[in-house]
């Protein structure tokens, strides 16, 4: 779920999740969790293939043994991630990070987050 609409809402076989911690399958009967997410791309499979992957620059996951709800603020299925775009926002993000060199702790980290979610898009964009 982005802020703008629901992109997927079906059963699916197996999901897989940019955790911060690192990268979490989840399976049917998975026990309950709530994490947080780092950029990266969350992959859905169905029958043993990705049949769909979509990029999210952070968020929050909640897992429960029936579901997995992604909650981010964005989410664009790869297929469509711009190599132009995540090269500006990476462009963007970088520029917010040496900028925030004397801000607070918070904000320097919160700019690193965001920089190195946009390496990831970057990545993500000429993979795809």
């Amino acid at each position: 779920m982005s802020p703008e609409k629901l992109l997927l809402s079906r059963q699916v076989e197996m999901v897989v999740i940019p955790a911060a911690e690192g990268e979490l399958g989840v399976l049917p009967g998975h026990v309950p969790a709530i994490v947080s997410l780092r950029g990266g791309a969350v992959r859905v499979y169905e029958g043993g293939q990705v049949t769909e992957s979509l990029f999210v620059p952070a968020g929050f996951a909640e897992v429960t043994p029936e579901r997995v709800t992604v909650l981010a603020d964005e989410a664009s299925p790869l297929a469509t991630l711009s190599r132009a775009k995540a090269e500006a926002d990476l462009a963007a993000a970088e520029a917010d990070y040496a900028a925030a060199a004397t801000d607070t702790p918070e904000k320097r980290e919160a700019a690193m987050d965001r920089l190195l979610s946009m390496r990831v898009k970057k990545e993500l964009a000429e993979a795809a």
